[in-house]
């Protein structure tokens, strides 16, 4: 199992071995413990890139996943990359009066879920197969260690 994380940042410090750890269990849980997966936190400007590039969509998102078996790699080891926007998980914490190490986490297993084959968006079943398995991993992950240190 390979967790890479990329943060760059200067409103956050991610506390990567932390984040490496809690990602990996999450990897594990979902028997996807030979998977890679890379995490990026980002800001708006480039969350929004991203979402009108890949999506189509000229406004910031909390959370995008890009799925490489999907691609057609099979059982490769790159499960694929989950990008998080920090101001959105932070502004979304707030409004759901909870820290933003528990959005962080909220927004990692929904990305990593996605990579995983789990798509909300198919129709309302899968939607809901979908939020009973975040909220599983979610509680087998907490109580959950501070991810990050806001500056």
């Amino acid at each position: 199992m390979s967790v890479s994380i990329q943060c760059r940042l200067k409103s956050v410090s991610v506390r990567q071995g932390t984040l490496r750890r809690v990602a990996g269990r999450l990897l594990r849980l979902l028997d996807e413990a030979e998977a890679e997966v890379c995490i990026a936190l980002v800001g708006e400007t480039k969350m929004r890139r991203l979402n009108r590039t890949y999506r189509n969509m000229d406004r910031t998102t909390d959370v995008l996943a890009f799925a490489y078996r999907e691609a057609g790699s099979g059982m490769a080891p790159l499960l694929g990359d989950v990008v998080i926007s920090v101001p959105t998980a932070r502004r979304q914490a707030r409004a759901r009066h909870h820290s933003l190490d528990e959005e962080l986490l909220r927004l990692l297993i929904h990305g990593v879920l996605h990579l995983a084959g789990y798509d909300h968006e198919q129709n309302r079943r899968q939607a809901r197969r979908m939020e009973r398995k975040e909220t599983e991993l979610f509680e087998k992950l907490t109580p959950l260690p501070a991810l990050v240190v806001e500056a």
